[in-house]
C-alpha cells in the first residue's frame, strides 16, 4: 500500500510541476513576469519533493516509470490548462470578400482596421482585430457564419498600445 501511495505522489507532483512549467513559461513568453515568478516558486518546490522521491529509491524501477509518466500526462495537462484560461491577446486576419464584414464585425464591439486588397480573384477587404484570446472562438464562428469562404489566420498578440478592444460584459 505504502509503494502505491508512492507512486501516486509521483505521479500527481509531477502532473503537478509540468503543468505549472507549461503556465509559467506562457507568462514568461507574454511579459507577466511576477505571476511567473510566484508560479516557479511552487513549482520548484513540487519538482524537488518528486524528484527525491525517485533519486532516494532508485533501487524500484517503477518509480521512474512513474515519473516519466507524470511528466508526459503533465505536458497534456498544462497545455489544456493554458487553452481553458486562454491569456493574452490574438489578432486575426480576415481576408472576404463581403465589404459589409467590417462593420458586421464592429457592430459586435470588436475594433476592426479595414485594408483594401487584392487577390487571385480580385478586390478583397483585409480585416485586422485585435482581441483578448478567450474572444477568438466566438468571432471565428461568427466570421464563418457571415462569409464561409473568408480566409482566416490567427496570430499570437505579444503587445499593444492604442487602439479600441471589446469590453468585458
Amino acid at each position: 500500500m505504502d509503494a502505491l501511495l508512492g507512486y501516486f505522489f509521483i505521479f500527481f507532483a509531477r502532473v503537478c510541476d509540468v503543468s505549472l512549467a507549461t503556465v509559467r513559461t506562457l507568462m514568461v513568453v507574454r511579459g507577466n513576469r511576477l505571476q511567473a515568478a510566484i508560479i516557479g516558486f511552487f513549482e520548484v518546490i513540487i519538482y524537488i519533493t518528486a524528484l527525491n522521491e525517485v533519486v532516494g529509491k532508485l533501487n524500484n524501477p517503477f518509480n521512474l516509470l512513474v515519473y516519466a509518466v507524470g511528466f508526459a500526462t503533465g505536458n497534456y495537462v498544462g497545455s489544456l490548462i493554458e487553452e481553458k484560461l486562454a491569456l493574452g491577446l490574438t489578432t486575426v486576419q480576415v481576408v472576404t470578400k463581403d465589404p459589409e464584414l467590417c462593420n458586421k464585425i464592429r457592430n459586435l464591439g470588436y475594433g476592426v482596421t479595414a485594408l483594401n486588397g487584392f487577390g487571385k480573384e480580385g478586390t478583397r477587404h483585409v480585416l485586422l482585430i485585435s482581441l483578448a484570446r478567450k474572444n477568438v472562438p466566438d468571432l471565428i464562428s461568427y466570421v464563418e457564419s457571415e462569409d464561409e469562404s473568408a480566409f482566416v489566420t490567427i496570430m499570437d498578440t505579444k503587445s499593444v498600445k492604442g487602439g479600441y478592444f471589446k469590453q468585458s460584459k
